[in-house]
């Protein structure tokens, strides 16, 4: 097992999850009930769940795509929101007071 990508993995998703609105709405839910447990249970499974499924995704894209091909797309991906952002936020109108 190479604990350097487990190590790398674990620090980016947890540093990422930390405001996350799963991590709000579990908080919300374990505040105002009896069973705060079943609360814990059911967000750490719904996690476990989605991070297996995003594992098994992303493995069956790098069996059935080139790697070439995978990062071409995040790229023009990753640019068509940037350039989204820009142009979206310079077309809001200013907010008068």
């Amino acid at each position: 097992m190479d604990w350097h990508l487990l190590g790398l993995s674990f620090i980016t998703v947890f540093l990422s999850e930390l405001g996350d609105k799963s991590q709000l709405a579990a908080i919300a839910l374990s505040g105002s009930t009896k069973f705060p447990r079943a609360v814990f249970l059911g967000t750490a499974g719904a996690l476990l769940l989605t991070s297996f499924l995003g594992v098994i995704a992303g493995e069956g894209a790098a069996q059935l795509l080139p790697v070439h091909l995978v990062k071409a797309i995040a790229a023009i991906g990753f640019a068509i929101m940037a350039i989204r952002l820009l142009f979206t936020s310079a077309a809001l109108p200013e907010e008068s007071e």
